[in-house]
């Protein structure tokens, strides 16, 4: 199934998009998307049982927002180096183990919004990610079959990074991490049962019209499967919790001088196979919102 919400910021309702690009309404169904839902299996079979039935009400997307797929999420993890390429671009060891961040469910906008240039930011950086939704509560996993059975579907996530914050004004990555707008989320929640494999999907990414990034899951160097199970040590997620769980090479900060870093006027466009494509314009924030 591919779940989405739409509508104003603050006020989406959900949705449910047919293999046909019919979009129909699932307000009737079922109140959101959200972790709630996710962890309920009669809601969701509920939910599958109307794909393809016609009896839910079309909606017309022409003008209609997408929002986030999943609302009121809990914690955003997100996985650095990750990707050999970008490890071999950027000159950084292989990690042993997976580096993690966090980022605040406050920057989470949806995937056509507006993306804003932080006040003071200098080196604003993008990033193409597959993002997995956790849809069971999981603790302290002991293998990949455990992992990727608390997964309630994947989306697309653009984790947008300000490098001056994060590398050069000291203390945690989370600087650069957290600035408002910095989680493009979607469009699409995609259930497992549509990915064959999570370590088969490409990504891409294009800054006005060029393409800049073009990697592979394949190319991970902890899998999927690996990063919930992971993850899981050290902290216990529920579901509608997010793992963005990193980026291929061809960012600008792995990129010779003078690096492309975005600016106001900017746009960009991504996508990961199977799961939808965004756009974002971007615009410089003003000092006090």
């Amino acid at each position: 199934m591919k779940l989405l919400r739409v509508g104003p910021a603050g006020g989406e309702r959900p949705a449910l998009l047919e293999d046909d690009g019919t979009l129909r309404d699932l307000s009737s169904v079922v109140p959101d998307v959200d972790g709630r839902l996710l962890a309920d299996r009669a809601a969701l079979e509920r939910v599958r049982a109307s794909v393809g039935a016609r009896i839910l009400p079309v909606l017309d997307p022409v003008g209609l927002r997408t929002g986030p797929p999943v609302a009121r999420i809990g914690k955003i993890v997100g996985v650095g180096v990750n990707y050999r390429d970008l490890a071999a671009e950027t000159r950084v060891p292989i990690p042993a183990e997976p580096v993690l961040f966090l980022k605040a469910p406050d920057t989470v906008v949806g995937p056509d919004d507006t993306v804003l240039v932080p006040y003071g930011g200098e080196k604003t950086d993008w990033e193409v990610e597959l993002a997995v939704v956790i849809g069971r509560t999981a603790r302290l996993l002991d293998t990949d079959e455990e992992a990727l059975a608390a997964v309630a579907g994947y989306t697309v996530a653009h984790d947008v990074t300000e490098r001056a914050f994060q590398f050069e004004r000291g203390g945690s990555w989370d600087k650069g991490k957290n600035c408002e707008t910095f989680t493009p989320l979607g469009p699409w929640l995609v259930t497992p049962d549509e990915i064959a494999d999570p370590q088969a999907l490409s990504l891409r990414l294009w800054v006005n019209d060029t393409l800049m990034q073009d990697g592979t899951t394949a190319d991970q160097i902890f899998p999927v499967a690996h990063v919930v199970r992971y993850v899981s040590r050290f902290m216990t997620l529920y579901p509608g919790d997010v793992i963005t769980t990193g980026t291929p090479a061809g960012s600008a900060v792995g990129r010779p001088e003078p690096k492309p870093f975005l600016r106001a006027g900017d746009v960009v466009e991504l996508e990961v196979e199977g799961l939808g494509r965004q756009r974002q314009e971007l615009k410089d924030a003003r000092p006090g919102g």
